[in-house]
């Protein structure tokens, strides 16, 4: 509107409008899809100002029957600690093997109800809703009130911003995307993790596939040989996941 406003009123030149409209798309649907940008929302991405030796893996997508058990067992092996960020109608499916995950002292969060593939494109109150669902399963099946949200595919809009200020959640980015479910090979997904690791670093996994076992088992002994510690979010942040 304020471009055609200044091309009507003000005489600006079409190709400039032009221009600036471009740009503008870019940057918003790039902003959308890279949750590092904090374009439309501010996503807890990393914590380089940790004073430890710690970084946070985190899972979205579970609770899984066949894999999730396993990465817990992982993780109990290595005593460490991890966040998962659960899909609502997998927990209602799988209750027994989200309430393990906090059993075994790992933090949970909300990854929307459906992680429909069209979610970015949900209104206001339909991602209200997801994260309501959510939250409401979670709170009948463990007593907590959820504080921390991945948003479903990393996509950020202003109905997903105007969602979390009504359901009062803080999104969670990453700044280790693995990679963990496309077609690269555990060797390439664990050399995408461990490059540059740093300290305050958060790692994205998916609680999915035997892949990620596998890459998790090799990227629990690097941080092993590294002395680094994989701590829940709450903890790499210092704040509090549950109300």
């Amino acid at each position: 509107m304020i471009l055609l406003i200044g091309y009507s009123v003000y005489n600006v030149s079409l190709w400039l409008v032009f221009m600036v409209f471009i740009i503008w798309l870019f940057l918003t649907v790039s902003g959308s899809a890279f949750i590092g940008w904090n374009y439309h929302l501010k996503s807890l991405n990393s914590n380089p100002k940790t004073p430890h030796n710690h970084v946070a893996i985190t899972f979205d997508d579970g609770p899984n029957p066949e894999f999730t058990p396993k990465v817990l067992s992982l993780l109990k092996t290595h005593h460490a600690k991890a966040t998962f960020f659960c899909i609502g109608k997998h927990i209602e499916l799988f209750p027994d093997i989200f309430k393990s995950i906090i059993e075994n002292g790992h933090t949970v969060g909300n990854h929307t109800y459906s992680h429909d593939h069209a979610f970015g494109f949900f209104s206001t109150e339909k991602v209200i809703s997801e994260l309501q669902q959510t939250n409401a399963i979670i709170k009948q099946q463990t007593g907590l009130g959820i504080k921390l949200y991945r948003p479903a595919f990393g996509v950020t809009n202003p109905s997903i911003k105007r969602a979390l200020k009504v359901t009062k959640l803080q999104s969670i980015g990453w700044s280790k995307r693995s990679l963990d479910t496309t077609n690269l090979s555990e060797k390439k997904i664990l050399k995408r993790i461990t490059k540059n690791l740093k300290r305050g670093d958060v790692i994205l996994l998916h609680d999915t596939s035997e892949k990620t076992v596998i890459v998790l088992e090799q990227l629990l002994l690097f941080l092993q040989k590294q002395n680094m510690e994989s701590v829940t979010i709450d903890t790499l942040f210092n704040m509090k996941a549950y109300a």
